[in-house]
């Protein structure tokens, strides 16, 4: 299923963070959530990577 989602910023790959239940687009600098199986793809809920 990873592979169908890209990043809604950049339309470029997702990587799993297992432990944080995030996806995380490296090239938009954010990680979207994860919240009952299901993948919030909202910039505005996305947190800003360190």
């Amino acid at each position: 299923m990873l592979e169908a989602l890209v990043c809604p910023q950049t339309q470029g790959p997702l990587s799993y963070d297992a432990e944080r239940q995030e996806l995380v687009s490296r090239a938009a600098n954010l990680a979207f959530p994860i919240r009952g199986g299901i993948p919030v793809m909202l910039a505005d809920e996305a947190r800003t990577l360190d």
